[in-house]
């Protein structure tokens, strides 16, 4: 006489099998994983916007990996809060809160100053933080709010930042910028968003200006043993999404995102693309380069405006201009 499985028992399973699928099916998706194990012992780091999201995970592995980490973050309360709770899983107390606001120049120049006095090397600076698609603003020097943080905030922290890296190479610049640059126009005429503004516009130029300006910086360090390379990490789950419309809507939070929670990766999985970029061995002496997600995108697959040197340069001598280099 057979046994007889209760139906509960049935569904239970059955909805156990059915999840356990829906999670493989999205970390497939999600893509490959870094497995480097790179130890970073008495190496320096700098990550901006440490405190949440991609950042905050690149923190934690880099820690994990027993770097010294400099979280370079607006938010003081919340960059601590972060901090602790990555001390304490890591056991590495070499992991510091350092005020840096990207949408103040004064900040970034404060920032870099107080760093240089407590050290004296930096082996790898990754530029993370920023925002997307915000309501029309200026950053306290007058910038449109997407292009000053995103592009002109780094900018700046990069080249104030320019000789240590020198002086301690091989090190490395990341830059973590979009797959939104291929939509990107850099507007010349318009270049500060003054005469018109859209969100979507704004964020796509903020990111080509990424890609160009690691183009541009790549070939100024030419023979100096820093590399710098901008990476896009893919979709993902990350607060720099709040100011899109599903975001700020109950009905479209309820009904869509659930939908499309399969195809976003976590902000640990869009991290991975990140460390790639900071720590893989065989991108040493690659430099100059659009990544992304592991794909190094060769130059005849980009746009046209990516491959306008010309455009790359003006860039170059607006920002230097803007950020009073």
């Amino acid at each position: 006489m057979g046994i007889k499985i209760p139906k509960s028992v049935v569904f239970g399973s059955a909805a156990c099998t059915i999840v356990g699928g829906i999670y493989l099916i999205k970390d497939k998706i999600a893509g490959t994983a870094y497995e480097g194990n790179e130890k970073l012992t008495n190496k320096v780091v700098i990550v901006t916007g440490a405190n949440t999201g991609i950042g905050k995970e690149v923190t934690r592995d880099l820690a994990k990996r027993e770097a010294k980490v400099i979280m370079a973050c607006r938010d003081l309360f919340k960059c601590e809060k972060a901090r602790k709770e990555i001390v304490l899983e890591t056991k590495n107390k070499f992991v510091y809160c350092r005020q840096c606001n990207l949408a103040s120049q004064s900040s970034i120049r404060a920032f870099v100053d107080k760093f240089k006095k407590e050290n004296d090397r930096l082996d790898i600076l990754i530029n993370n933080a920023g925002v997307m698609r915000c309501p029309k603003g200026v950053t306290t020097d007058g910038i449109e709010t997407q292009l000053g943080v995103n592009h002109m905030g780094h900018f700046l922290l990069t080249n104030l930042l320019l000789d240590t890296l020198k002086a301690s190479a091989p090190s490395r610049i990341v830059v973590v910028s979009s797959a939104a640059h291929r939509k990107g126009k850099i507007k010349t005429d318009d270049f500060n968003s003054e005469n018109s503004y859209d969100g979507a516009e704004a964020y796509a130029q903020s990111k080509l200006a990424n890609v160009l300006f690691t183009k541009e910086l790549a070939k100024k360090l030419a023979g100096t043993g820093v590399t710098v390379n901008a990476v896009h990490p893919g979709i993902v789950d990350t607060e720099i999404t709040r100011h899109m419309s599903y975001s700020k809507s109950t009905t479209a939070t309820v009904m869509v995102k659930p939908f499309f929670w399969l195809f976003i990766k976590t902000p640990k999985q869009g991290a991975q693309a990140v460390l790639n970029a900071a720590l893989n061995p065989e991108l040493q002496n690659v430099t100059g380069k659009y990544l992304s997600e592991f794909k190094i995108v060769e130059e005849e697959e980009e746009t046209d405006e990516v491959k306008n040197n010309k455009l790359a340069e003006w860039l170059w001598i607006t920002s230097t201009k803007w950020t009073k280099l």
